[in-house]
């Protein structure tokens, strides 16, 4: 059950940002040397595939319910068998 809405949108973004946290900590800690400059071009990707991810998810149709599952209003929609 999900308790709150799926944004694709903040994931995309937070794991661009958590890149360049990673890109950063391997420079500090000797692992790699990384220029000042990397993390410009990471963030701009970052936000702009976010903006996609969000364009999308938020255009996308949006059907009914399954049957059985809860909707987008809390209450569970059914479907009544017809013979």
């Amino acid at each position: 059950m999900l308790r709150h809405e799926f944004h694709p949108g903040k994931l995309v973004a937070g794991l661009f940002l958590l890149a360049v946290a990673v890109v950063y900590a391997g420079d500090a800690g000797g692992a790699w040397d990384a220029p000042w400059f990397v993390a410009l071009p990471l963030v701009m990707a970052g936000l702009f595939l976010a903006g996609v991810a969000a364009a999308i998810h938020g255009i996308r149709p949006r059907g009914a319910a399954r049957p059985g599952r809860p909707s987008r209003d809390g209450t569970e929609e059914r479907r009544e068998r017809r013979e």
